[in-house]
């Protein structure tokens, strides 16, 4: 007895329709920032590559090694980051949600498709801090990387402003609402400023 298993119901149906038509596999043409990633758990390989342009991300596309689930993964976070200001998406927490909310649970065993879509995005956006970085030139830290908003610059609004949360911070001058990994540094001159008054 011969027994023949087809690709069509190899995966559910959300994962499937990713899988044999996926959108955003490729590598963005003019990409100014790029994350790679690796899972040990599968041996699984993925890549992002990015254009962002006036803070807006422009193109997304990613390369992959892996299974349909981490294909689907990050498939669907390629689509849903294209046309998104930087200011838009606060943090990457949220992306594990849309994985699950989009795509379903994914098996126990697959659970590290999700976590490796999330981390090589994450990786991408840290690429694209470092490049802000080396093209700072001020004369204090940067704070904030995605808006490349200057110590100085914090201080000068959160004094003016009576700022008291870094949300408030945000709205003024964006400084926090992009990859949420300034919000920390925000949060500690917020507070040495009201220990000085």
């Amino acid at each position: 007895m011969i027994f023949v298993l087809s690709v069509e119901n190899f995966y559910e149906e959300k994962i499937s329709e990713r899988f044999h038509e996926p959108k955003n596999v490729g590598k963005c043409e003019s990409a100014n920032a790029v994350g790679t990633n690796a899972s040990f758990v599968c041996g699984s390989v993925l890549r992002f590559t990015l254009q962002i342009s006036d803070q807006k991300i422009a193109d997304a596309k990613f390369k992959v090694s892996g299974c349909g689930y981490l294909l689907a993964a990050a498939d669907l976070l390629a689509e849903t980051i294209v046309d998104k200001q930087l200011g838009e998406l606060h943090g990457l927490e949220k992306f594990k949600q849309i994985i699950e909310k989009e795509l379903g649970n994914f098996p126990a065993e697959r659970k590290h498709c999700a976590e490796l879509a999330v981390e090589t995005l994450q990786s991408v956006f840290n690429d694209f801090r470092f490049r802000r970085l080396e093209e700072f030139s001020g004369e204090k830290a940067l704070i904030c990387t995605c808006f490349g908003v200057s110590e100085e610059t914090v201080e000068k609004i959160i004094s003016e402003n009576n700022c008291e949360t870094v949300e408030e911070v945000a709205d003024i001058c964006n400084a926090g609402s992009g990859c949420g990994s300034c919000r920390l540094l925000i949060q500690e001159i917020i507070d040495a400023s009201e220990n000085m008054l």
